[in-house]
C-alpha cells in the first residue's frame, strides 16, 4: 500500500507493509540495505513502524519503490535478501521491473530457490525455458554458466530431460592439453572446474557423485562430443568463442529429440589462435532468424558478482573504446 504526495524536493511516497517481522531483515542490519538503495538512487528513506517514506525526484522514488517491493516479495516468498539483491532489486527497478517476479521465471534446485536478479537474468530464463536453442552472450559475472546448469537441474528434477550433458572447449589462453602433467582427467579438469562447481552449487555432493558416476551428469571436453546424438538432454557448451566454426557446427548438430542446448560465451574474450575466427560468432551470423533459437544479450548492468566486478567490466569497456576510436584515426 501507498500514496505520494508532490514536495518541493521533488516526491514523497509512502509504503505500508503488512509484516512487521519481515522490515529488520527488508532493512539490513543497521539499516544497510536502505542505505544502498539511498545512495544508489539519491533519496532519502525514513521509516516509523510499518511505514516507510520514500523523498526524492519522482523517477528515483518509483524506482526506490520498486525495488523495495521486489525485496519484500523475496521475504514473504522465504527467500533471503543479501547485498547481491538489493542490487540485483535495483537493475530491475531501473530497467522498469515493477511486479514481483513471476513464479515460472524462478529456478528451483534442490539446494536453492534461484530468482533473477537483472532484466538480462529473467529474459535468459525465460528463453531457456522457451527455445530448443539458446545462446547465452555477454561478461564475467552475468550467470550465464550457472543459470544455465540450473535450469538443466530443475528440468532433470521434474523429469523433462534424463541427463545433463556439461562441456567447454579444452584449448584456452594458448594452452593444449598434450604440455599439461597428468591422466586425460587431470589434463581436462581445470578446464571443466566452473561447471563442477555450479552444479555443487545446485545439488548436494552425494547426488552429484552419483549422478556424475551413472552417467545422468556428463561433464566432458568438446571433443569428447564428436559422433553422438544427444536425446532427452540438456546440453550447455560453455566458453564457446573458443571454439572453431568447424567445432561449434559439429556441437549444434548433436541436438536429438526432446533436448534443450544452451550455449554461452563472450566474444570479448576469444583465445583462439590470430586468424581463427570464433564459431560463436560464425554461428550467431548463420542461425539468425532461425525458428525456435533463442538470443540473449548480457551487459555490464547484469553483472551479479561482487560489485567491483561491475566496475572492472565498465572500466574495460571504456578502454576498448578508446583503442578502437584511436585504430579508426587516420593517419596523416
Amino acid at each position: 500500500m501507498n500514496h505520494a504526495l508532490d514536495t518541493a524536493a521533488g516526491e514523497q511516497v509512502f509504503l505500508e507493509f503488512e509484516d512487521n517481522s519481515l522490515l529488520p531483515l527488508l532493512f539490513g542490519e543497521h539499516d544497510r540495505h536502505l542505505a544502498r538503495i539511498e545512495a544508489d538512487l539519491g533519496v532519502s528513506l525514513v521509516s516509523r513502524g510499518n511505514r516507510l517514506a520514500i523523498s526524492g525526484p519522482p523517477s528515483a522514488t518509483r524506482a526506490a519503490e520498486s525495488a523495495l517491493n521486489l525485496l519484500y516479495d523475496r521475504l514473504r516468498r522465504g527467500l533471503a535478501v543479501e547485498t547481491a539483491d538489493v542490487e540485483g532489486a535495483l537493475k530491475l527497478a531501473a530497467a522498469g521491473g515493477q511486479a514481483p517476479i513471476e513464479a515460472d521465471l524462478m529456478v528451483r534446485t534442490r539446494k536453492r530457490l534461484i530468482v533473477p536478479r537483472s532484466p538480462g537474468q529473467a529474459a535468459y530464463i525465460a528463453a531457456m525455458r522457451g527455445h530448443d536453442l539458446v545462446f547465452g552472450l555477454g561478461p564475467a559475472g552475468t550467470g550465464k554458466t550457472y543459470l544455465a546448469v540450473a535450469a538443466a537441474v530443475a528440468m532433470m528434477a521434474e523429469g523433462k530431460v534424463d541427463r545433463i550433458v556439461l562441456s567447454r572447449p579444452a584449448v584456452e589462453a594458448g594452452e593444449r592439453l598434450g604440455f599439461l602433467p597428468g591422466d586425460l582427467k587431470e589434463k581436462v579438469d581445470p578446464y571443466l572446474r566452473p561447471l563442477y562447481d555450479a552444479l555443487h552449487d545446485m545439488l548436494p555432493v552425494d547426488q552429484v557423485i552419483r549422478r556424475l558416476t551413472n552417467g545422468e551428469i556428463e561433464v566432458a571436453p568438446l571433443a569428447f562430443m564428436r559422433g553422438r546424438t544427444l536425446a532427452h538432454s540438456f546440453v550447455i557448451l560453455d566458453e564457446a568463442q573458443n571454439t572453431t566454426p568447424t567445432q561449434m557446427k559439429m556441437f549444434l548438430t548433436r541436438l536429438g529429440e526432446g533436448s534443450r542446448m544452451v550455449v554461452t560465451g563472450d566474444m570479448t574474450q576469444i583465445d583462439l589462435p590470430k586468424g581463427v575466427r570464433s564459431g560463436l560468432g560464425v554461428a550467431l551470423d548463420v542461425l539468425d532468424g532461425v525458428a525456435g533459437v533463442g538470443v540473449v544479450k548480457f551487459g555490464e548492468r547484469d553483472v551479479v558478482r561482487h560489485a567491483m566486478v561491475t566496475r572492472i567490466v565498465r572500466a574495460y569497456d571504456r578502454h576498448e573504446a578508446r583503442e578502437s576510436a584511436a585504430d579508426k584515426v587516420p593517419e596523416r
